[in-house]
């Protein structure tokens, strides 16, 4: 590890953010126990997890940390909101600041940011808000589609309909996580995600990693459970062109959303064209996540890959 990218010395106290309030919090103590244990390995033995909870502020405060590593997933620690706390608190922090969070969080509102952005190629959709009719909305869409709560991740309530016999059914699960619903039409096609790093304030994109999950698509079990996932990385569905075609849109979505540090943009592929889906602001890090699978391909190890997210806090906020 070359010193010059240690921009934290070893004796820092650090913060690993994790657990949290959101239906990911058990997906996020996993991510923030292994990061803590990277940090203890790169040398940082002040850096200690922190369960956050309501009493985050009071936590935070009474052990004067200086840097917070962000390992939350979900609601209230990936869509702004612990982002706002460390603002307050003037507490360096990884990632996405508050505004890129927020908006990134939600996947209507960053479909339309994108929307203004050229070349990036999103999915037919609609947006249902609450008390809004469902059907009615959907009338333009072709069959089968997806239901999505529109702030939600982990593929928490998501339902493939194939039919408008089942969507009331689909659109109650939803709405049990959001009141507003996004629904897509279905990609009949493969999963891909791409990481995005930066170095020297530089984005970059990791290598493509393609997913054959065994169930019909990338639900909770699939991404979470061992065995049930077939991950090919680099993706050797894709040719050099589409390759590079995939990594600058994911850059530029990463950009144009206005990310920092760390991000991992989502997409599904039919007929050679890729769609995007979403961008996840704080990417899981348990041992069966995407991005260190990603990274190590590219010769960047777990706990380098740790070292570089720390690397981002203060920066781009």
């Amino acid at each position: 590890m070359e010193n010059n990218e240690r921009k934290y010395l070893n004796d820092a106290k650090i913060a690993v953010l994790c657990g949290g309030l959101s239906s990911e919090r058990e997906v996020s103590m996993r991510s923030g126990k292994n990061v803590h244990a990277a940090l203890q390995r790169l040398g940082y033995k002040n850096a200690e997890i922190v369960e956050v909870d309501k009493n985050i502020s009071e936590k935070l405060t009474s052990k004067k940390y200086d840097a917070a590593y962000n390992a939350l997933h979900g609601k209230y620690g990936e869509d702004g909101c612990i982002q706002g706390i460390l603002e307050i608190l003037q507490i360096p922090y990884t990632g996405s600041g508050v505004m890129a969070s927020s908006i990134c969080m939600n996947k209507e509102y960053t479909k339309r940011v994108l929307s203004t952005c050229p070349d990036i190629p999103l999915i037919k959709s609609v947006f249902v808000k609450k008390g809004e009719n469902v059907h009615t909305a959907c009338k333009n869409l072709h069959y089968p589609i997806i239901t999505k709560p529109v702030c939600e991740g982990s593929s928490f309530g998501m339902t493939k309909v194939n039919k408008p016999e089942e969507l009331e059914a689909a659109y109650n699960e939803a709405i049990k996580f959001n009141d507003d619903v996004l629904i897509e039409e279905f990609i009949n096609g493969f999963f891909i995600t791409v990481g995005v790093l930066e170095k020297d304030k530089k984005a970059f994109a990791t290598e493509i990693l393609e997913i054959r999950p065994k169930n019909e698509w990338y639900d909770f079990e699939a991404k979470y459970t061992k065995g049930m996932s077939d991950f090919i990385v680099p993706s050797t569905a894709l040719s050099k062109e589409e390759t590079q075609k995939i990594k600058d849109i994911a850059v530029k979505a990463h950009e144009c959303a206005g990310c920092s540090g760390v991000s991992r943009i989502d997409f599904m592929v039919m007929n050679h064209k890729p769609y995007f889906l979403e961008i996840n602001t704080s990417p899981g890090m348990t041992d069966t996540s995407d991005l260190p699978a990603q990274s190590a391909v590219m010769g960047i190890d777990y706990d380098h890959l740790v070292l570089m997210i720390l690397n981002s806090a203060g920066l781009n906020k």
